[in-house]
């Protein structure tokens, strides 16, 4: 950890570093950075001519100077088998984060494994297996011979449903183009598994069907955008906490009246002034203070809902723009169907929202206007619609969707600059798969066929569903018991008897055992539970595709090894596929083992060209060499050609390889920017989204039993889980438990002081956190950082889903009680509000 290295000098990068282009791999943002490195036995000079940075040294730099990097942007690694120096740090040409480093994403050196510092010593080197009563390093072949021929037997007994898959979708660490696409293929393509989760909901679906199905995908404007608005409407997000860069580097322009030249060269013809921003979120969050030290409170309008009541509020708000004839009528007849239908049925008086909101009716009056009233002279407002978990992880979370897209739609604010319906996003996406039609809609809840004792097998790539789950103290205690079935059994035979360990195995599994396989990166909560442990390479440790939160996609290039024998998640699934071929072939059954033929890829660009290049739209232009050539900025996708060096455009290939500067790929800004929509007739279609209350199952009762909300969230310092977080001291001192913010008279009313242990508990099962005074916070609400490791928040989550088996992280009620004073590890801490104020 940088702060207590006692580094007092920083080598520096000669003039003849390698340099690589990076994003980095924790938010969705992707901001650009370049990796710098180079042996260990040598460093620049303070001279121009010297350094990488082209900077005399000697010399006292601007405060606003590139030629710097912390040493939280320093390591010591490995690069083909030999120590280097690495640096990465932000790159400055980036359009996304125009050289801002978040809390994450400028310490991504530091959080590389590295024999020399110590730093991630926690990482997973070699496979693992189950023997003598704990897990033991193997070899590769026998670690997924042991794996292929359980998932084989368990098979032909139960069927394919009997292997239960969890997976991540994403892109960034734990995923990739090249990942997403080998998974799938292992798993929709050579077989055909339906009993299929993902790694942060207990089902395979999308938390956005509800605009999908309306024709409008979620990803579909630019960064740009923020900064063109008239007016930002945001929905329960964060965008400080938890999409920093594109909040500095594009909202605060706007707020700020910074971008009025952008405005006024895009959009020449309309009156433009600063931005305005309403922000709908029951919290008082860092965002809402931020947006009024930055625009003024005359411009920012925070709707402190009460929770989960949003569909509410955006019908009404629908209701006010129809009835003040503000919607957009020309585009509403070109471009999208159901209009009237729609406005109809999801009729809500402001006077209605306000009681079920309990927002004041002139607010909701007010939100109004600032999203679709005309400007002077009549141009229309453009309005940037932005959500993310607050409402795709709330209550009846698929219809709330379709009416935010419903208002979007209504005033023409879907492919135009200065628009956009999007989620903000959590990680960055790199999904391709072959089809998912067999999962079927619902598609199957998984955590509750692993509850009720169903399947035989898991593999669980890159998730640890015992911190990132609802329901999740049933779920524990269930995939505990079972899986300590086949532990046993296991011991009760010699490991060098491969026959009997699989016979004694199977035999658990009749009995209800389970058989996990755990492929990650570090030890995880789940991976105790495991029988076989793999090893994964992340991001870095190998070439990774991804596009960000504006469809933005770059390469990630491998600058440094990974740790001991681990491997790209596509080349773990190349020697699964491997495996399982050849216990199908010894079992007899040749044409089963024929299915899991053509996973010879050799590296991860194998893997890339088999998946996107010749599956997704524009991939057949996309290369690494074209990706590597176009830097930390990428292309935004879809891509729809390539232009060559010098203006002749067509498609160009390129030789295996090659490095030479080509050109560039075409991409595409906006999405719908020619008004035709993601359905087969090229309209949008509104939805029908009529107020029903809180629609999972029991909600309501548990609103009604316990005292107080328990929200939830992320933290700028703490990336998703806390996944490389866990042995880190920078996040460990600072946040040893996680915090539960609390209005300070629910404090007192509790007996709490700051830092206090308390038990949270309901129904569902119970949790620990440590209390943080809050003024912002109202009575009876809190805020609790969602999968901490030393306090699992969903622990307290009940089982609750929508029809689509969508999870309700969101609305969650429990009670408080003192467990003890605040502990040693967290009295060092400061408890005092995080949000900055005006002076």
């Amino acid at each position: 950890m940088a702060y207590k290295r006692n580094i007092d000098r920083l080598p520096i990068p000669p003039r003849d570093a390698r340099v690589q282009n990076v994003t980095c791999h924790f938010c969705i943002v992707g901001c650009g950075y370049k990796a710098y490195s180079w042996p260990v036995d040598r460093q620049g000079g303070n001279a121009a001519a010297q350094n990488a940075f082209n900077a005399n040294l000697a010399e006292q730099q601007p405060a606003e100077t590139a030629n710097w990097y912390s040493p939280a942007m320093y390591n010591i690694v490995r690069q083909n088998g030999k120590d280097v120096h690495l640096v990465i740090k932000p790159d400055v040409e980036c359009s996304v984060n125009a050289g801002l480093g978040s809390i994450r994403g400028a310490r991504m050196a530091e959080m590389s494994y590295s024999r020399t510092t110590g730093t991630q010593a926690q990482r997973l080197t070699d496979p693992l297996v189950w023997r003598y009563g704990g897990m033991s390093p193997t070899s590769w072949d026998d670690a997924v011979a042991l794996v292929a021929e359980v998932t084989r037997r368990v098979v032909e007994e139960q069927g394919e449903d009997g292997l239960i898959v969890s997976a991540f979708d994403h892109g960034g660490a734990g995923g990739g183009y090249e990942n997403t696409w080998a998974t799938g293929k292992l798993y929709f393509e050579s077989m055909k598994v339906k009993n299929i989760r993902i790694h942060n909901r207990p089902a395979y679906n999308s938390e956005v069907h509800g605009s999908r199905d309306m024709g409008v995908g979620e990803l579909n404007n630019c960064y740009e955008d923020a900064e063109l608005a008239d007016t930002i409407m945001v929905v329960g997000a964060n965008p400080l906490e938890t999409q920093t860069n594109y909040f500095l580097n594009h909202w605060v322009p706007n707020l700020r009246g910074t971008s009025l030249d952008k405005k006024r060269r895009e959009m020449p013809n309309e009156p433009h002034a600063a931005g305005r921003i309403i922000i709908v979120d029951p919290r008082r969050t860092v965002t809402v203070a931020a947006c009024e030290t930055e625009a003024g409170k005359e411009n920012v309008l925070h709707l402190a809902i009460n929770s989960g009541t949003d569909l509410a509020l955006f019908n009404a708000l629908l209701t006010e723009v129809a009835a003040r004839g503000w919607v957009d009528r020309p585009f509403i007849a070109a471009s999208t169907s159901g209009y009237d239908a729609a406005a109809a049925a999801n009729r809500t008086t402001i006077e209605e929202a306000a009681r079920i909101t309990g927002l004041s009716a002139d607010d909701i009056r007010k939100a109004a206007a600032w999203i679709a009233e005309p400007k002077q002279g009549g141009a229309r407002r453009r309005t940037m619609f932005a959500y993310e978990k607050g409402l795709i992880w709330g209550n009846d979370n698929y219809r709330t969707n379709q009416s935010l897209v419903n208002l979007a739609l209504a005033t023409g604010n879907v492919g135009r600059p200065g628009g956009g319906c999007v989620r903000l996003g959590g990680h960055q996406e790199g999904y391709s798969r072959p089809s998912d039609a067999h999962v079927g809609r619902p598609a199957a809840y998984v955590d509750q066929l692993l509850i009720g004792g169903r399947g035989g097998v898991h593999h669980i790539w890159a998730c640890d569903h015992f911190k990132t789950t609802l329901n999740a103290s049933e779920f524990k205690r269930a995939y505990k018991r079972r899986t300590d079935l086949v532990k046993a059994a296991m011991d009760g035979v010699p490991a060098g008897d491969r026959a009997a360990q699989v016979d004694a195995i199977m035999g658990a599994i009749r009995q209800g055992g389970l058989f996990s396989v755990d492929m990650d990166i570090v030890p995880t909560q789940i991976g105790t539970c495991a029988h076989v442990v793999l090893p994964a390479a992340t991001a870095g440790e190998m070439n990774l595709t991804s596009m960000n939160g504006e469809r933005r996609m770059r390469l990630t290039e491998r600058y440094m090894d990974p740790p001991g024998q681990s491997l790209p998640d596509c080349l773990i699934v190349v020697k699964l596929a491997q495996a399982l071929e050849r216990s199908w072939r010894a079992a007899g059954k040749g044409d089963i083992a024929d299915k899991f033929k053509g996973y010879d890829w050799i590296s991860e660009e194998d893997a890339f060209n088999d998946g996107y290049r010749k599956h997704e739209r524009g991939g057949e232009h996309v290369t690494y060499a074209r990706l590597r050539a176009m830097g930390t900025n990428g292309f935004q996708e879809p891509a729809t050609g390539y232009q060559e060096a010098g203006g002749q455009g067509g498609r160009g290939n390129l030789p295996a390889g090659s490095t030479a500067a080509p050109g560039v790929i075409v991409g595409t800004k906006r999405l719908y920017s020619d008004g035709r929509f993601g359905k087969p007739d090229g309209k949008a279609t509104f939805a029908s989204t009529q107020w029903r209350g809180f629609q999972a199952e029991g909600k309501q009762a548990e609103k009604d039993k316990f005292r107080f909300l328990v929200n939830n969230g992320r933290a700028n310092h703490i990336w998703q889980s806390a996944y490389l977080d866990q042995q880190n001291d920078f996040v460990r001192d600072r946040f040893p438990l996680p915090y539960i913010e609390m209005n300070p008279a629910d404090m007192a009313e509790l007996r709490l002081t700051q830092g206090d242990l308390v038990e949270v508990f309901n129904d569902n099962g119970a949790t620990q956190a440590m209390a943080w005074p809050t003024p912002s916070a109202r009575r009876g609400e809190t805020f609790m950082l969602f999968a901490y490791p030393t306090g699992v928040q969903g622990n307290v989550v009940s089982k609750g889903v929508n029809e689509f088996i969508i999870p309700n992280y969101k609305q969650t009620w429990g009670n408080i009680r003192k467990i003890a004073d605040a502990p040693e590890s967290v009295r060092h801490l400061t408890f005092k509000p995080q949000e900055y104020r005006q002076a």
